[in-house]
């Protein structure tokens, strides 16, 4: 005899409960668990503001670093074909009073100039290996130089393009260093911080607008290192780089194309 319909849903409902307290039981096991009150959200506190805001900077420290480079030929347009030992002779040609003569700031690096015959990064010569990676997009390689500033522990890195069969530098930074990586559209430089245990970690990406490399982060990291290491340093932290190690070699041995870090 078939069953009423109050009995149908008395039925029904006794299931469901059941079926409710399996799903909530399986639930229980390795289910989220709350993670307590979350910390309640501080507004920054604006200071001063009857101070006028500055409508220009306080010191010059040249965020667009451009210079077409007189005198350096760009075979074909193929920056692969220039000669990076020349570049860095014209640069040194325009301050030859930091090159030249026993009191020069850069005696020794003016002096080994004579030893590069045999190219970068060969020998005494203060000129690193160059290395070749496309920093601004436009399907062409730029060149990233650097030289070592002696008797001191500064270096110089450069980052050159061609633009209209010249050569334009479009970034220029010395310091001291203690990593160069190519990422991306980016320089990567870290330097020694006079805190121990910490460093500076630089970062320069190239600027459609700017047609140039812009300093776009600038800060000191943790290392986990405690050794304290002197730094160089003025009112603003000076110019740095040495081209890193990474990298396949391309049309010789010193002139390899950087990989990806």
């Amino acid at each position: 005899m078939p069953r009423s319909r109050p009995t149908r849903v008395a039925a029904l409902s006794a299931l469901v409960a059941l079926l409710l307290a399996a799903a909530t039981a399986c639930g229980d096991a390795g289910g989220l668990q709350g993670a307590g009150p979350t910390e309640t959200a501080v507004s920054p506190d604006k200071l001063w503001p009857e101070l006028t805001p500055a409508s220009r900077p306080a010191y010059e420290i040249g965020e667009v670093n451009r210079e077409v480079v007189k005198g350096v030929t760009v075979p074909g347009d193929d920056i692969l074909d220039v000669d990076p030992v020349a570049v860095i002779r014209k640069e040194i040609a325009q301050s030859p009073g930091d090159y030249e003569g026993d009191d020069a700031t850069y005696a020794r690096t003016g002096r080994l100039m004579a030893d590069c015959d045999k190219g970068a990064g060969r020998g005494r010569c203060p000129v690193l290996q160059p290395y070749y990676r496309d920093l601004t997009g436009d399907g062409h390689p730029e060149l990233t130089l650097g030289f070592r500033l002696m008797p001191g522990r500064t270096t110089a890195v450069r980052v050159y393009t061609v633009e209209k069969h010249r050569l334009v530098k479009v970034m220029g930074w010395d310091d001291a260093i203690s990593g160069v990586e190519l990422a991306g559209r980016s320089v990567i430089i870290r330097s020694p911080s006079e805190v121990a245990g910490y460093e500076y970690r630089l970062q320069w990406t190239w600027d459609a607008d700017q047609k140039a490399m812009l300093l776009t982060n600038d800060e000191m990291l943790r290392t986990g290192r405690h050794t304290k290491t002197p730094h160089p340093s003025s009112s603003h932290r000076s110019p740095s780089p040495s081209p890193s190690s990474s990298g396949s070699p391309s049309r010789s041995a010193a002139a390899p194309s950087a990989s990806t870090p």
